[in-house]
């Protein structure tokens, strides 16, 4: 990030503080990891304990018990948590999402499913995904599109089934989207401390098998309806789109000219305090302090 960026956000940040009377942290991210947690710890230890602490989120998804750890951290720093969010919040960032007081977002946010996923490679060095859903859903593709009667031939399509996944796999698959359930309830009870666990358990089910697709686009009008605590405030709107393409110009790997060059994946922000990990050609990452006033 250059210091002409670093500094165009300290100016939006200061403005956002005045407007929302709280403390500003932009957390940007091309996926959530562990690794960020200690840089994060020290950024919210330079801001100190604050009554509101919002949190413009930006970022496409990551690793769920990053999203978990991520959240408990940020809610140690505040006793009022929001989440700001101008466009992108995706996956594990919409987890992250359910353990705000409150989500402020904009008319462009887009949230996501909370679909976990089994990644794979192949001979040919090609890799490939399958959701909960995809596995789900095969008893009742196969009714649905070949009247393979499901009820009468559940061991024949768990074998079928079993053929092309290796049964522990399964098994493991089946584990993450039990711990994705309990993280998600353990967030969600921060946002909806009083609602009946039934009310959560509803919220939680959509989010996870509600959709038919994990790119699917859910919106601000759509996560309302879910019965999440979700504003959408114009007065601060344009303040979060600016930084919001500030951000998109800035964080990620497709800003890259070249494969092989450095880029950055990961950028905090608060008033008079910016860091910045920068991702090597080569895998190797280092965060480096951008100076700011």
């Amino acid at each position: 990030m250059s210091q002409s960026v670093a500094q165009r956000l300290q100016t939006i940040i200061t403005e956002l503080e005045q407007c929302r009377d709280s403390r500003v942290l932009v957390l940007a991210a091309s996926q959530l990891d562990m690794a960020l947690l200690p840089k994060l710890y020290e950024q919210l230890m330079a801001i100190g304990k604050t009554k509101r602490l919002d949190v413009v989120l930006h970022c496409h998804g990551g690793v769920v018990n990053a999203a978990r750890r991520i959240a408990l951290l940020l809610r140690q720093f505040t006793t009022h948590l929001s989440f700001i969010v101008p466009y992108y919040c995706q996956s594990s960032a919409t987890l992250l999402a359910l353990a705000a007081d409150e989500i402020v977002a904009g008319q462009m946010a887009v949230f996501s499913p909370l679909d976990p996923h089994l990644e794979g490679g192949a001979d040919d060095g090609t890799t490939s995904a399958l959701s909960c859903m995809d596995i789900q859903l095969f008893s009742k593709m196969a009714q649905d599109w070949f009247d393979i009667n499901a009820d009468s031939n559940k061991a024949e399509l768990l074998s079928i089934l079993c053929s092309s996944i290796f049964p522990p796999t399964l098994t493991a698959f089946y584990r993450t989207t039990l711990e994705l359930k309990q993280i998600a309830a353990e967030l969600l009870q921060y946002q909806m401390p009083t609602a009946e666990p039934d009310v959560r358990t509803a919220i939680i089910d959509k989010l996870m098998f509600g959709y038919h697709s994990h790119s699917y686009a859910i919106t601000p009008a759509e996560m309302i309806q879910l019965g999440l605590q979700l504003n959408i405030r114009p007065d601060i709107e344009l303040l979060a789109w600016q930084i919001s393409v500030l951000l998109q110009q800035d964080v990620g790997g497709a800003v890259r000219n070249t494969p092989d060059d450095s880029w950055q994946d990961v950028l905090l922000v608060s008033r008079g305090l910016a860091n910045s990990r920068q991702q090597a050609g080569n895998g190797m990452s280092r965060w480096l302090e951008i100076e700011v006033s």
